[in-house]
């Protein structure tokens, strides 16, 4: 499917690797013109740099952070009409998963918030009005399925990411006269760095199932979390949802939220 992206402005965040990197690949290989914000790169990123894809390293919780960003993408490529909010899950040095909701504490949850979703009202506050000045443009925030199904871990996070995504839809109905396509994708557990990372989640249920982060990522997590395809999902399953609703051919999709998220989710 062609998907009429060449010449597209987009920004992703956390782009160095993981749904972020597949995001940024896939926009950038179907023509965009693709400004990546990380704290770092990473090879395969550095394997995409080039006239058409950039990266910024940046934190994007400073508060200036997510306006630089978008302000860089003017500067380089003249405009931006796509914005996808992908960076999220543990802020830096929280590990998760969390077992309880008791050991959280004030400062745990603020800075949850803080990357989850401050991050991503300051990044859409700076996009907007660049986007109104092209006509429109499309919005996609990386929500989660947990969004949807709380179980009893990472109340913090879930309760960042359901925000998101009713934020999601309060801008949709402001701004999708004007333009403004703003969608939400909500992955299931998805193979990521954040998993598979030296500490990561798999090595953290490794030890609390008493079992090896092999076992986790292959059987333990699925069967855990009632994944029905009986994996964990593919960074790529995601970068596809991303890209369609990027593109133009998804000109009348907004508000909407869409799991990929293996059957995980199971309420109608």
């Amino acid at each position: 499917m062609e998907l009429n992206l060449t010449g597209k402005v987009a920004v992703v965040t956390g782009g160095s690797k993981g749904i972020g990197l597949a995001t940024a690949r896939t926009l950038h290989t179907e023509g965009a013109h693709v400004v990546v914000a990380s704290r770092k790169s990473s090879a395969e990123l550095d394997a995409l740099a080039g006239p058409s894809l950039v990266h910024v390293p940046t934190d994007l919780t400073a508060p200036d952070a997510p306006a630089a960003v978008v302000a860089h993408a003017v500067d380089v490529f003249g405009g931006l009409d796509i914005l996808v909010n992908n960076a999220g899950g543990p802020p830096p040095g929280a590990s998760l998963p969390r077992f309880s909701f008791l050991p959280v504490s004030d400062a745990d949850w603020r800075d949850m918030f803080e990357f989850n979703l401050f991050a991503v009202v300051r990044a859409i506050r700076a996009a907007i009005p660049v986007m109104l000045e092209r006509g429109g443009g499309s919005i996609v925030n990386v929500s989660s399925a947990s969004a949807r199904q709380p179980g009893a871990m990472n109340a913090d996070y879930a309760a960042a990411k359901a925000a998101l995504t009713n934020l999601t839809k309060t801008l949709s109905e402001e701004f999708a006269s004007q333009g403004v396509r703003v969608n939400t994708v909500s992955p299931g557990p998805v193979r990521t760095p954040w998993w598979t990372d030296e500490g990561g989640a798999a090595d953290v249920l490794a030890a609390a199932f008493g079992t090896d982060r092999e076992s986790v990522l292959e059987r333990a997590a699925p069967e855990a979390m009632a994944v029905n395809t009986g994996r964990l999902l593919d960074p790529q399953e995601i970068a596809d949802m991303i890209a369609l609703l990027a593109s133009p051919r998804s000109a009348s999709t907004t508000g909407a939220d869409f799991l990929v998220d293996g059957g995980f989710h199971k309420a109608v």
